[in-house]
């Protein structure tokens, strides 16, 4: 296993990163935050322009067809400056499952138009009463003949605002066990009986938004994969999706260290930098270590959804989601503690890294939620090294 970056990786990391600094300046970041689609066609087509919807597209289709380590450059650098728009969505959530589970003619319809940036879509997953849980999924879809009519809500479903298309995950059995009865459908967002409501949160970055479904008829060819057998697609997707946030949280832990320390070296108390004083060194040094860890532990996980074998990936996506969540809230909280009152005040950037922070941590299962995972997985039968 060589988890090491190779020269195209890191070619990329230092493309991405000449683009969001000179594209998505804290200035942007902030305006976004006001804006209520929270990005621009212009930094869209620019993206698209350069690839990066079209990275993890089979060939086939339009794409690249490149490992998650390689989208994972480009994702730490979206987390370094807070990103906001539809591309984690997009690219991890929606492309993911298709690419995974989606027949010919659903590849045709919708990757190509992923790939040059033309067609946006997201996940419709977490329920009212599901809490951190990814795989409580009870909304029910009817079957009436050969049609499914859906009906329920989703919460905290990303960019669902501006998606062309929702992969949503609905119970065609009942039961409690994800493993039976769950099926994946893709839904146009303008279908009769879809709605779309904007949802308050935190994190203004990032936009969240609840879906209804009342009554929402659907034919067989909207059924993305094997209709009852849906988690298996499901748990693969979400094992990668865990895997890109944990890359958007090392980057953002990177950068709010940077600020703390570069911060730290200015700021004069009693005739001399804080940097100096022993409890602010001790706790930069901290937050250094843990985004190194966490890096390390991020690219161990990359390696696994892709050349791991099962329980393996299962098992990687699970303890770097828990390790890297909270380093960067860790992070962001300390860097907030080294700038004093500065860091509170609306001026201060820092304030954005924590509140992506604390939506990272709890979106596609929370840490205590991931901890449980992986003590299971190695109940099991343990897991080779």
């Amino acid at each position: 296993m060589d988890i090491s970056l190779n020269k195209t990786q890191r070619d990329i990391a230092k493309e991405a990163r000449r683009f969001l600094k000179k594209e998505c300046p804290m200035e942007f970041v902030k305006e976004m935050c006001e804006d209520e689609r929270g990005f621009t066609e212009d930094i869209w087509k620019k993206m698209a322009d350069m690839d990066w919807m079209a990275m993890r597209i089979p060939e086939s289709y339009g794409g690249i067809g490149m490992d998650l380590m390689d989208l994972n450059m480009v994702l730490e650098e979206m987390g370094r400056t807070v990103f906001p728009g539809p591309f984690f969505s997009t690219i991890l959530l929606a492309a993911e499952a298709i690419v995974a589970s989606g027949s010919d003619a659903q590849k045709d319809r919708y990757l190509p138009g992923i790939a040059d940036g033309n067609l946006r879509g997201t996940l419709a997953m977490n329920e009212p009463d599901g809490g951190a849980d990814t795989d409580y999924i009870q909304m029910a879809a009817r079957a009436e003949g050969d049609d499914f009519v859906l009906t329920g809500t989703k919460v905290s479903v990303p960019d669902a605002h501006v998606a062309d298309v929702l992969v949503c995950a609905a119970r065609t059995e009942s039961g409690n066990d994800p493993n039976k009865g769950i099926t994946l459908f893709l839904v146009d967002p303008r279908e009769p009986g879809v709605s779309v409501s904007p949802l308050p949160t935190m994190d203004s970055t990032r936009k969240l938004c609840v879906v209804e479904f009342k009554g929402v008829r659907l034919g067989k060819e909207s059924i993305l994969g094997e209709r009852h057998r849906g988690w298996g697609t499901l748990k693969q997707v979400l094992q990668r999706a865990q895997i890109g946030l944990s890359a958007e949280c090392v980057g953002g832990a990177e950068r709010v260290m940077e600020i703390a320390t570069d911060y730290a070296k200015i700021r004069i108390q009693f005739n001399q930098p804080i940097g100096t004083f022993q409890a602010v060194k001790h706790r930069c040094a901290q937050m250094y270590l843990e985004a190194e860890s966490a890096r390390s532990l991020l690219y161990w996980g990359a390696w696994a959804q892709d050349y791991g074998d099962e329980k393996k990936a299962a098992v990687a996506a699970s303890a770097v989601k828990s390790y890297c969540s909270e380093t960067f809230t860790h992070n962001a909280s300390g860097a907030i503690q080294v700038l004093g009152g500065t860091g509170f005040t609306l001026e201060s950037e820092v304030h954005f890294y924590l509140k992506r922070a604390k939506g990272n941590e709890m979106a596609l299962g929370d840490p205590a939620f991931h901890r449980e995972q992986v003590m299971g997985l190695l109940q099991t039968n343990g897991i080779d090294k």
